[in-house]
């Protein structure tokens, strides 16, 4: 039934353009852009049911639980090479150096990626900022920075005990790649997490600080033990910050907001 028969005055869900009751044109079509009303009306239903929040576990991938276990037990493997290979702690450090580069990389990619994002309580040069491309271009690049700064130090602090043989090590060099093939898959499903949800950029931006600690700690009090005993002690320091980034990744970033 024709919608000015009924005395309706429909709003066009493109335009905005209100039709007036004595409009000439077709019912179904907007005046002023020839739009058909249901047309964009279900392309816009569908682009919301697209956009409605989602439980981390529903997205496709490796499951909570065991993917935590994937990542101790190749904490685990680097430990017993190192032992194995009679590794230096400088040596097991530079492998979780080097992941810790991985991880960073991956956060920049996923900042860059954001479809849609929040801002709450984040600030740039202590301003309020708002959820556009080019927050996600200063948020990256200062990351970079930063983040860039800190593992400058530490591999400065690293290298004095390396040589060109221990870091193409073939042990130290498949750590490596289990560890970027382990965060490959883990970037995957955190990407669809994003894009599911409303991701804080600023806890975004942050959480990587995690895998700092270890490497802060063994950096202070790594000299007053052993180096059986440091490897051990930086070991279970690692693991454990592991462990509770991804649990906050999981717990925190993985909770999607309207």
């Amino acid at each position: 039934m024709a919608a000015a028969s009924l005395g309706i005055a429909m709003d066009c869900p493109k335009c905005g353009h209100t039709r007036s009751l004595d409009a000439t044109n077709p019912t179904w079509q907007c005046p002023t852009c020839g739009v058909a009303y249901n047309k964009i009306a279900a392309v816009k239903l569908a682009a919301a049911k697209q956009m409605q929040p989602i439980a981390p576990e529903q997205v496709p991938g490796v499951g909570h639980q065991t993917s935590v276990w994937i990542l101790v037990g190749a904490n685990i493997v680097a430990l017993v090479a190192a032992q194995w290979g009679g590794w230096t702690l400088a040596e097991l450090m530079f492998v979780y150096w080097v992941q810790s580069l991985i991880i960073g990389a991956s956060y920049v990619a996923r900042i860059m990626n954001l479809d849609k994002f929040s801002t709450q309580n984040f600030r740039i040069n202590n301003k309020a900022v708002e959820a556009t491309p080019k927050t996600k271009r200063k948020t990256a690049v200062f990351f970079v920075v930063h983040f860039g700064i800190f593992h400058f130090a530490y591999l400065l602090f690293i290298g004095r005990d390396l040589s060109l043989s221990s870091v193409l090590d073939l042990g130290l060099l498949v750590c490596v790649i289990s560890f970027a093939v382990n965060h490959w898959f883990s970037y995957r499903y955190h990407r669809a997490v994003d894009r599911a949800g409303m991701p804080n950029i600023g806890k975004l931006m942050f959480t990587p600080y995690l895998r700092i600690v270890p490497m802060h700690m063994t950096i202070i009090f790594g000299a007053a033990f052993s180096e059986g005993f440091g490897l051990l002690l930086f070991g279970i320091l690692k693991t454990v910050a592991d462990v509770v980034m991804h649990v906050v990744e999981h717990g925190v970033l993985g909770k999607i907001s309207r």
